[in-house]
């Protein structure tokens, strides 16, 4: 429990000192966009790269890849339903139905891991589950409701395969299924750029919080509210209830689930919001409150499971 607690004070210095760099303005206009760029394109799938590389697949891909899925699923369907009830729209409902399930396993969800869960590779199910299925379904239903830029469907379905993080992740994935051994020349210099990832991560997260709006307010109070309350609540009591009292998982293991499906959602959906200009608002809110609240929620989770 204290090793928990300790990890989450860790998280919490480092976002701290990101968000004074971002109110003195030391690293310039450019700062966060330059760390966060860092991190996604280089420093993330090194780390990601050589933690897979060396890790035990049974463990990756195991029942608890099923459990995320699932409490996905679960999640975004009950936004899903309110939506068509309520006539928020296709496309409205999409963007509030990943901010309902698709966690934010790149940015929060490998600096957690690797401080209060002790492995980064445990987020790997999430963001290759998120990343290969979710994102190109997503991406479909946006394109097919209206909106988004044109171009051949076939090339935008494979948009997550460019993906940084996805291919770092694949990568070692199949380095560790044919059992290659990586030369240390190699895997040296990734161990290194892979350990700037999770305080760049942090450090450019402290600084987007410095002059954030007031959230909810207008039309998109209602599902905001909606998406936050399944995302930092119904995803991470979905995935308990299906790991505990379906597949039997216990510990580790059920720590591991839970305290994945309590991230909050992904910084990147805003992106997607912004790309198709459906949403926008809800995204932005709904990842800024549902970040706030999902601090209090994973400290309880560590403390209840841990």
């Amino acid at each position: 429990m204290q090793g928990v607690l300790t990890g989450f004070a860790v998280i919490a210095v480092v976002i701290a000192v990101g968000y004074v760099l971002g109110l003195r303005g030391h690293l310039g206009p450019q700062g966060r966009e330059v760390l966060t760029r860092l991190a996604f394109h280089v420093a993330s799938p090194a780390l990601l790269f050589t933690t897979l590389a060396t890790a035990d697949l049974s463990v990756v891909f195991s029942s608890r890849l099923l459990v995320t899925a699932l409490s996905t699923v679960a999640v975004a369907g009950v936004f899903v339903a309110v939506g068509v009830v309520r006539r928020w729209g296709v496309g409205r409902t999409t963007i509030g139905a990943l901010c309902s399930g698709y966690v934010n396993s790149g940015n929060l969800g490998i600096p957690i891991a690797v401080y209060v869960l002790g492995d980064a590779s445990l987020v790997a199910p999430v963001l290759l589950f998120q990343l290969v299925l979710v994102t190109p379904v997503a991406v479909t239903i946006l394109d097919l409701s209206g909106g988004g830029a044109k171009g051949p469907l076939w090339r935008r379905l494979l948009t997550p395969l460019r993906n940084p993080i996805a291919l770092g992740s694949l990568a070692g994935v199949a380095v560790a299924a044919t059992g290659l051994r990586v030369p240390a020349p190699v895997m040296d210099p990734l161990t290194l750029i892979g350990n700037m990832s999770v305080p760049a991560v942090l450090l450019a997260f402290g600084i987007s919080l410095c002059g954030s709006t007031m959230p909810m307010r207008g039309a998109d109070r209602e599902p905001v509210l909606l998406a936050v309350a399944l995302k930092a609540f119904g995803q991470p009591a979905v995935a308990w209830a299906l790991a505990s009292g379906v597949f039997g998982l216990r510990g580790a293991q059920l720590l591991d689930v839970v305290v994945t499906s309590a991230l909050p959602a992904a910084q990147n959906l805003y992106t997607y919001a912004s790309t198709y200009e459906i949403g926008e608002r809800l995204a932005r809110d709904a990842i800024l409150v549902s970040t706030v609240v999902s601090v209090p929620v994973l400290v309880a989770v560590a403390a209840v499971l841990g």
